[in-house]
């Protein structure tokens, strides 16, 4: 009898564990030995349970950093190496590949008709290219296209970011803000659910995708897939939507499972053209052309306002940006640095000397964000060392531009205003016509 391949999936807490669930949980050829995790603090050190893990795993799955990878390779006797996160260039995904080739075992990505799960219901998956694109207010305007043009219930489902008990968030149910403070989300997570919420629809999210699917069918006309990063969608979609972001043109195609995307897509929305540079533009669609000249494009920007302008003028600003997009998506700024600038603030005050704790570490890591504060919050101490670099920093007024208020979570000892954001579709065609033809609504 041949001996199970032993395994380890490299994740960041979403696509590893699904690829489990949908792979590897019941597979008798494989023993599944450890996941490593990174991207996302304090995520290792856990255990993937055994509620979720299932009968041939009685006593769950250890989570290891992944810096500890190459020691785990050679003590365990690795057979294969499963790469499972997403939002790296091309050249990270094979500078790991090397490593473990170097040390014995097979390098392994798992296709999409291995992973998407099949829906009793029509599935519009939105995708992007890049963290910070725009995929999660294009989401959210699908959900009004979508009701537009006569879709009664419509569910979104978004990927996983579980960083807390993985057994007690293994299916989520988001409609009101109590959920919120029963699940106990962090920043991260109330950025992508509370939006949803204050729009009066309900979205899901886990651990458990199959689970999960199965839940919202019972209550869906239609899905929308909200992803995170760049990766791919759980579900197999009857629409894949992609966002390009021309603020980082050229990425599309050398960055992982962006590209991928990209090359799927039906429909691919190049966003923010009223803030990105013509030949930025133009580069991204060359992009888009040259990989799949089959998809709709849709051109969209990302119009920015605020509550007063007149308070900005002249003022001595901090910026707090999107976390997650200035860290591995690797952007410089975001909204709220637009409009600082836009709008006359006086100075944008340097955070870096003020910040402590995990907020340090974070520029040490990701340099590139600069003169912005990235709104860290993965737990509640890193919250209170946001809370307190804030405090620390002297200036007269808080831009907030994450898309929840980060006022009621933070207490800011200055004036403080929201940036928004949302998505404006410029011209023909639209998501709405192309919505309406492949869904076949009248």
């Amino acid at each position: 009898m041949q001996s199970k391949k032993r395994i380890i999936i490299a994740g960041a807490a979403g696509r590893d564990f699904h690829d489990f669930n949908t792979y590897f949980r019941d597979n008798d050829d494989y023993h599944v030995v450890a996941f490593t995790a990174t991207q996302i603090p304090n995520i290792e050190g856990r255990r993937y349970p055994p509620e979720l893990a299932g009968s041939l795993y009685p006593q769950g799955i250890p989570i290891y950093p992944e810096s500890d990878l190459n020691d785990l390779i050679k003590n365990e006797v690795i057979d294969e190496l499963i790469f499972s996160y997403s939002d790296v260039s091309h050249e990270h995904v094979m500078h790991l590949a090397s490593k473990a080739l170097a040390t014995g075992p097979d390098f392994r990505i798992l296709g999409p008709d291995k992973t998407m799960l099949d829906s009793s219901k029509p599935v519009v998956a939105v995708c992007a290219v890049r963290t910070g694109s725009g995929k999660s207010q294009t989401s959210r305007h699908v959900v009004e296209v979508l009701r537009e043009i006569g879709f009664d219930h419509v569910v979104a489902v978004r990927h996983p970011m579980p960083y807390g008990d993985l057994s007690k968030q293994a299916v989520q149910r988001f409609a009101s803000r109590d959920d919120l403070e029963s699940y106990e989300c962090t920043i991260e997570e109330r950025e992508e659910y509370e939006p949803y919420i204050d729009m009066g629809a309900v979205v899901f999210a886990g651990v458990d995708y199959e689970r999960i699917l199965r839940e919202v069918e019972a209550e869906a006309d239609v899905i929308v897939w909200d992803g995170g990063n760049n990766d791919l969608p759980f579900f197999k979609p009857d629409v894949h939507i992609v966002v390009a972001d021309p603020h980082r043109a050229g990425h599309e195609l050398r960055y992982h499972p962006g590209e991928t995307n990209l090359r799927m897509a039906d429909v691919i929305v190049i966003n923010k053209i009223d803030t990105a540079g013509f030949e930025d533009t133009v580069k991204v669609l060359e992009s888009v052309r040259k990989a799949n000249d089959e998809a709709v494009i849709i051109r969209g920007a990302s119009p920015i306002t605020v509550d007063d302008p007149a308070q900005i003028k002249g003022q001595r600003v901090i910026v707090v940006e999107d976390g997650p997009t200035l860290t591995h998506g690797e952007m410089e700024f975001g909204a709220g640095f637009v409009a600082a600038r836009y709008y006359g603030a006086s100075e944008i005050v340097d955070p870096r000397p003020y910040a402590i704790g995990s907020i340090a570490d974070t520029y040490e890591k990701y340099p590139n964000a600069g003169q912005v504060l990235p709104a860290m919050g993965y737990g509640a101490e890193q919250i209170a060392e946001l809370e307190e670099t804030i405090n620390r920093i002297p200036a007269d007024l808080v831009l907030i531009a994450t898309p929840i208020d980060l006022g009621r979570l933070v207490d800011i000892k200055m004036p403080s205003q929201r940036v928004r954001y949302s998505l404006q579709e410029i011209g023909s065609p639209t998501l709405s016509e192309v919505l309406s033809e492949k869904l076949k609504t009248e």
